[in-house]
Parts: structure tokens; sequence; C-alpha cells
């Protein structure tokens, strides 16, 4: 089991959770451990262009949604450096990120659902 997967199982809980996840593939949206802020999502308002916390094929990942199928109720989660993770249903989809490095993250408003929440105030 990978980081993401605790706190994808956090999110999905209702928790909002603050944390600092490794890698490159987001820059330069989030860069390697800058300290993000992921809350629970509505995925029915999902749009081209948020960040949201999916599993993908069996993987958690912090990426993009690249595309929506409203129809079908899934999103098409890419990384940041043009690689297609694939399809996930709107129940794979755990949270949006609302802020990196306390900088708020404005398509995010209005998609998050009530939370408790793990972040300092």
């Amino acid at each position: 089991m990978g980081a993401l997967d605790a706190v994808a199982g956090r999110v999905a809980g209702g928790t909002t959770v603050e944390f600092r996840p490794s890698g490159s593939s987001m820059v330069p949206l989030i860069r390697s451990r800058q300290q993000v802020v992921v809350a629970p999502v509505d995925p029915s308002t999902l749009e081209v262009g948020d960040i949201v916390l999916a599993r993908v094929a069996g993987t958690v990942h912090l990426h993009l949604v690249s595309s929506v199928d409203p129809t079908r109720k899934r999103v098409q989660i890419s990384n940041n450096r043009g690689h297609v993770n694939g399809w996930t249903s709107h129940d794979r989809v755990f949270g949006i990120c609302v802020s990196v490095d306390g900088a708020t993250r404005s398509g995010a408003v209005g998609k998050t659902l009530a939370a408790d929440s793990d972040a300092p105030s």
C-alpha cells in the first residue's frame, strides 16, 4: 500500500487532509514536498483542470482531471506532463486539492463536501 492510499482512506471517510506529496509529475502546479490540502469532493462537479486524489487502475494519484464523461459518471486522470493514467469512476475519486502551499485553488470552490479537518486552522 502506497503513502497516498492512507490519505485516500481518510479523505474517503470525510476528512480534509493536509500532507506533502513527493514526485515531479505535477510540476509546476505542485512541486515535490509542497504542502497540499485535499478535501472530500462531489465528483459530479469536477471539471477539466481540477486536481484530484483518485484511484486509477489500482494506484492512487494526486493528478489532473483531463476529461469528464458525466453520462458514464467517470473522469480521465492525467499528470501535468502529458501522461494519461486512465479513466476512473466517480466512486474512486476521493477528494479535490483545495490549496497548494497555502494558495487556494479557485477551481475547487463549491466542489467540496462538508468534512472534518486534519488541517491546522
